[in-house]
Parts: structure tokens; C-alpha cells; sequence
């Protein structure tokens, strides 16, 4: 009884402490050509373009949490407080310029047809901004595909025939579930790469073409992610979220291969949420059809609540293909805005995470050595995932490129720099729903196993 008493005076005073947070502009910072050691701290604003985040408002005085592009390529991200009267994109290129230094990007080749399939249910206004910049994507040759999973209503589909006609293909799969979704769009497309993205996102006019570009130099690739950072910083939630690395893997482009497994990653491949999130991902057509697509029993919307993005993952590894991490090929993501939104995603992210593993096993059971044989390693790792994360020390203003850190621009504590700064004290309450969804993670997977039969699908 008292300990139950304390936890909910916990609680509350977490959400006061929540709801404290304040709110952090978005921006993108387009700085010229290649950086050379004379820039390095000038104030020199020639060239220089700033501009709000994907449907932001212009720059005003306040903290301004910045995506730093060098020549259109992004590069790193950085926190800046920009004073009353200042000039912004004087003060914003100013911290720009000490991001750490990078190597100029490799040539492209010619990316090969892709097709993009968006699952969606009842967020016509979200789609429409979604399949708007899907439109604009410069890649040369692809097509856009819409999932309407287990519909309502008729908007979805009113949607695409009224504003995108033959631009955009229509599926409806009665079916609930984002993997059967998934599976229903695999099963449409006639591009060589399919990619996967969200109906909350914005792609960056490049997205495509430089998350699809590497299959063409690299036979041996199986999949490829990017990177994904936040449109909007409106409110606590969002913030906080960022604050703890969002969506986001980094500045540095990585290839993991099974054959040469990377030293710094013990528990690989099952370590899948470092390579990437659902909402920006892409797989070589064939292959992922030949591995049967995504496990229908995970996934939002069935009963094992998420991990079906990390078991597309796995499989591709687990057939001896690689997997490529592009931060260049980027979307803005809506991230989830309330307290309660975040109770559900933690809760969600723990047991789609053991719903994952769960799947592998079951479906390739030759990995329960390889399994086993890391569930030490396995089991601090899961600690690490749910504890209770404070504040780095420090002022919390800093920039993130490739990784590093340098110091920012004296933003204070209390909103996000670089990629998992942690400038805010990660919840006691988020972290025991974690741990719970984790425990809840295996059995809800079987649950949805149980629950396709009763609709004709059999898990994979």
C-alpha cells in the first residue's frame, strides 16, 4: 500500500517536472561547399541558408535545436540559443562551423527502381503532407504505394483518388496490423528495392535516391536505413524524446556484415534498434520476399504491439546479406506529443523488443545457439535500455556530427543537442513500462500468432 502510494507521488511529481519542459524550434542550416580550416569560428554568413523545419515558423530568438547541411548533405546537428536581437543565422552558422570535419561523400552510382509503400490508417491530413514529399522525390525511377490497413472509413482512399490519382497506387488489407500491411505492399510493388516509410513523416526531396543508391554498389546488400530526426519540438514529449536520441543513429555511414561482425556490437545481429527504425528503411525486393516478408504477429496494431522493422532486420542479416546505415538519406519525423503517448511507445518499444526476438527463434531456430550464447551480454543490455536516465553533465548545449560533441552555444539545460544527450532526467515511469513491455513482449507475440489463425494468415 505505501509503496503503491509512493510510486504515484512519484509519478506525479515526474509529470510536473514533464510538463516544464518548453518548447525548441527546428531549423536546417545549409552551409557552402566544402569546409576548409579558415572557417573554422568566422562569422561569415555569405552563402549561408537558414530555414525552419518542415512546416516551422521563421527563426526567432530562443533555442533552436539545428540540422548543419554542408552543401545540401546534413552532416550533424547542433543546439544553439539564439539572444534577443541577434542575428540568427549569424549566430547558428557561427556554432555550425565547429562541428567535427568529415569526409566528402563517395559518388553516387545510378539508384535502381524503388518502390515506397506507406501503411496508414484514418490520418488522411498526415498522409496527404507524407505523399506530398514523397512526390518530390528526385530519384529517377520509382513509384509510391498506400496501404489502408483495417479501414473506417473512406478518406484514405477518397484521399489518393481525388488528390493523387494515378501518382500514387491504392491497397486496401482489411486485415489490422502494420507487418501484414507491410507484407501487403511487398506483395504489390515491381520496384528492385522496396522502401518503407511512415504516413508522419517528411522525406527530404534526396531521401530516396541516397537510401536506395547504395544496392546498385553493393550486390551483396540486403537493406539499407537512414537517418530520422524530428520536424517538430513543440512539446514536452517531443522534447524530451529527442532529448533521450529519438529516431536518430548518427552522422556516420556504417555497413554492418555478418561475416565480419563488429567488435564494438557484442550481442549483434540482435542488437537490431541500432540499425535503424521502421520508418526509414529499405530492402532489396527479392530478398525480402524470399524470406517471406515481415512476421505478421508483430508489428503495431496486433497483440505483440511492435518489433516487426527489427525482424526484417535480423532475417536479412541471418541470410549472410549486409545491412548499410545512410545518414543521408533523411526524413523528418512527427513525433508523439503527450504524456500518455509516451507511456504507450515505451510500453510498446519493450515488448515489441522481446516480440522480435521472440519471432526469430521461432521461425529460425538455428540462431538459439548464437542467442543464448549472448544472453549475458543480453541481459545488461536490456538493464541499460530501462533505467533511469539523467541529465549529462554539463550545460546540455552542444552539437553532435559523426557522433562527437563539441560545445554549443551556452543553450543551457533542458533541451536537446546532439544525438542522445540526455538533457532531461528519463522517467521512472516510462522506464517500468519498458520493463514490463518487455516481459509482456513473448507472450504477446504468440498471442497475434493465435489470433492470425482465426483470420486465415499463418505467421511466418
Amino acid at each position: 500500500m505505501a509503496g503503491g502510494r509512493r510510486a504515484r507521488q512519484e509519478t506525479r511529481r515526474e509529470i510536473e517536472q514533464f510538463l516544464s519542459i518548453g518548447p525548441v524550434q527546428v531549423a536546417e542550416l545549409d552551409l557552402p561547399g566544402a569546409r576548409g580550416a579558415e572557417d573554422r569560428g568566422t562569422a561569415d554568413t555569405e552563402g549561408v541558408e537558414l530555414r525552419p523545419g518542415p512546416g516551422g515558423a521563421p527563426i526567432t530568438p530562443g533555442s533552436v535545436f539545428v540540422l548543419v547541411r554542408r552543401a545540401g548533405r546534413p552532416v550533424g546537428t547542433l543546439l544553439g540559443q539564439v539572444p534577443d536581437g541577434a542575428d540568427p543565422v549569424a549566430v547558428l552558422a557561427g556554432l555550425a562551423r565547429e562541428l567535427p570535419p568529415q569526409a566528402p561523400p563517395e559518388p553516387l552510382p545510378v539508384p535502381p527502381s524503388a518502390s515506397v509503400v506507406v501503411a496508414t490508417r484514418e490520418r488522411a491530413g498526415r498522409l496527404a503532407r507524407a505523399l506530398d514529399s514523397l512526390l518530390a522525390q528526385d530519384h529517377p525511377d520509382f513509384e509510391i504505394v498506400v496501404v489502408d490497413n483495417a479501414p473506417v472509413t473512406e478518406e484514405t482512399r477518397e484521399l489518393v483518388e481525388r488528390k493523387y490519382g494515378e501518382r500514387v497506387r491504392y491497397v486496401c488489407e482489411p486485415v489490422p496490423g502494420l507487418a501484414i500491411a507491410h507484407n501487403r505492399g511487398l506483395a504489390a510493388v515491381h520496384g528492385r528495392v522496396v522502401a518503407f516509410t511512415d504516413d508522419d513523416v517528411v522525406a527530404d526531396p534526396r531521401w530516396l535516391t541516397e537510401l536506395t543508391a547504395p544496392f546498385a554498389a553493393d550486390p551483396g546488400l540486403g537493406c539499407a536505413t537512414g537517418l530520422i530526426l524530428p520536424a517538430r519540438l513543440r512539446t514536452p514529449a517531443q522534447v524530451l524524446l529527442e532529448s533521450h536520441g529519438g529516431f536518430a543513429k548518427g552522422f556516420v555511414p556504417r555497413t554492418y556484415d555478418p561475416a565480419r561482425p563488429p567488435a564494438d556490437e557484442p550481442l549483434f545481429p540482435f542488437t537490431a534498434g541500432r540499425f535503424g527504425s521502421g520508418a526509414n528503411m529499405a530492402f532489396r525486393t527479392s530478398l525480402l520476399r524470399a524470406v517471406g516478408g515481415f512476421d505478421p504477429a508483430t508489428g503495431a496494431g496486433t497483440r505483440a504491439r511492435g518489433g516487426d522493422d527489427l525482424y526484417g532486420f535480423v532475417r536479412v542479416l541471418a541470410e549472410g546479406r549486409r545491412l548499410r546505415y545512410t545518414p543521408s538519406a533523411l526524413v523528418w519525423h512527427h513525433h508523439r506529443e503527450t504524456w500518455r503517448d509516451l507511456e504507450t511507445q515505451a510500453y510498446g518499444y519493450g515488448a515489441g523488443l522481446t516480440a522480435y526476438l521472440t519471432a526469430i527463434l521461432v521461425n529460425r531456430p538455428a540462431l538459439l545457439p548464437a542467442f543464448l550464447a549472448r544472453v549475458p551480454g543480453g541481459l545488461a543490455h536490456a538493464r541499460g535500455l530501462t533505467a533511469v536516465r539523467g541529465p549529462e553533465a554539463g550545460d546540455g548545449a552542444g552539437a553532435a556530427g559523426g557522433g562527437a560533441g563539441v560545445p554549443g552555444g551556452g543553450a543551457g539545460a533542458g533541451v536537446p543537442g546532439g544525438h542522445d544527450s540526455r538533457t532531461h532526467p528519463w522517467p521512472r515511469r516510462l522506464s517500468r513500462l519498458q520493463r514490463r513491455g518487455m516481459l509482456y513482449g513473448p507472450v504477446g507475440y504468440l498471442r497475434a500468432r493465435r489470433a492470425l489463425r482465426t483470420v486465415g494468415l499463418e505467421a511466418r
